[in-house]
């Protein structure tokens, strides 16, 4: 059955498939430019979103569970995009891949889970490459700033040097926002995988996790406060380090390794300098390590989920993901010692108010800039799949600017 829709919103009765699909609607309508749909579980709560974002009854609402795989792929077969918000990805994605990478049909989500990511790449890679379904992971926060950062930065560097950068240093300058409900629910999921199995573990902690036959050289460390001397700051442990790194050495490798094989990167949260700085670091690497231990334990896991955390579904108000902001820099050297300083900076709240619209315009840029003969089918990241087009397309639609600061 041939498409009758360009894009399908999958999840968006939860908090931030709600937002997604506001955006849609406020920036693209619904009608002859754009045909896409809502998607989930409940008809009536999907309904519920429709009307509290001034849609019309013309946009359609389909009902499929995550977990009914015959139901997935009627739906996927009806679009040539899918963007899910349905998370833990681990727990609830698996079936929506398997149904577009066997149905060609492409794919964004919003993932921050490795592990996960790992398997689906071992499990559906060749059934995507024969179908043509472009399945592309962490279209959010998590990982396109980083992704894409870094991406930028190398195109500069080749520009001004002719030379790629072989070092780059991902520093988060400002984060103002709140946790998203459904990242700590993820998280929460990987940390119980990795106890019923612990070399889930070791997996977690490879930043070559994401790269199957690949392994490059021995990465910077990211656990303990250090003194960044490249930004003239203290600096901290990054919470999405574990993440985005994977996803940046993936770019790399899909890309035939134009960085180079001895390419290295990490990514830290600087605390300003002087003794204050210091202090700052020093606390974050603490609070870090103690998190993790606790996080480990069953019991504490549970004690969080039930009181602590905020919930999948929750988030914060329109006010405060107004109020939100990121900067990060890309410090990046080459063999002579040429550097270049990109920054990227997001203008709302990074876990909700702007990954709502990166994950649209990726889906977006997907279907409407990018080729099949460009890329082909396979799991990509998000810089491999749509390079500078999605860069440029972000920076004009989404509010993520991308810039080169003077050394």
């Amino acid at each position: 059955m041939a498409s009758t829709l360009d894009l399908i919103v999958f999840g968006a009765s939860g908090f931030t498939g709600r937002l997604v699909a506001e955006y849609l609607f406020g920036r693209y309508g619904q009608g002859r430019s754009l045909r896409w749909a809502l998607a989930g579980r409940s008809l009536e709560r999907l309904a519920e979103v429709r009307n509290a974002i001034g849609a019309p009854e013309s946009l359609p609402l389909l009902a499929a569970d995550a977990g009914d795989a015959q139901a997935l792929r009627a739906l996927v077969r009806r679009a040539q995009v899918v963007l899910t918000t349905v998370g833990p990805y681990q727990r609830h994605g698996s079936a929506l891949v398997a149904a577009c990478a066997e149905e060609g049909v492409d794919y964004v989500d919003l993932c921050g889970e490795p592990l996960w990511m790992a398997e689906m790449i071992n499990r559906h890679q060749a059934a995507a490459g024969a179908s043509g379904a472009r399945i592309v992971f962490s279209c959010g926060f998590d990982s396109v700033p980083f992704d894409l950062g870094v991406l930028f930065a190398q195109d500069e560097a080749l520009r001004r040097f002719g030379a790629p950068l072989v070092r780059v240093r991902g520093r988060v300058r400002t984060m103002k926002g709140t946790v998203s409900g459904g990242t700590v629910a993820s998280l929460l999921a990987t940390l119980e995988a990795t106890g019923r199995d612990p070399s889930l573990a070791r997996m977690l902690a490879d930043p070559f996790a994401l790269t199957p036959g690949f392994r490059g050289p021995e990465q910077p460390e990211g656990e303990s406060a250090l003194y960044d001397d490249a930004s003239r700051s203290w600096s901290g442990p990054f919470v999405m380090a574990t993440i985005n790194t994977k996803a940046v050495h993936r770019t790399n490798a899909l890309r035939g390794h134009p960085w180079g094989v001895d390419f290295r990167y990490d990514e830290r949260m600087l605390t300003a300098d002087g003794a204050a700085g210091e202090r700052r670091a020093r606390a974050l690497a603490r609070q870090t390590r103690w998190q993790n231990r606790l996080l480990g334990f069953a019991p504490t896991r549970r004690l969080l989920e039930r009181f602590a955390l905020p919930k999948p579904g929750s988030g914060p108000t329109a006010e405060q993901r107004e109020r939100g902001r990121y900067e990060v820099a890309f410090i990046g050297d080459t063999a002579a010692g040429e550097r270049v300083t990109a920054v990227v900076r997001g203008d709302r709240d990074p876990g909700y108010g702007s990954t709502a619209k990166l994950v649209a315009e990726s889906a977006l840029c997907l279907l409407d800039e990018i080729d099949h003969d460009m890329t082909g089918g396979g799991l990509w990241t998000p810089a491999a799949a749509m390079g500078l087009a999605l860069q440029r397309r972000l920076h004009d639609r989404a509010g993520l600017t991308f810039g080169i600061e003077d050394s």
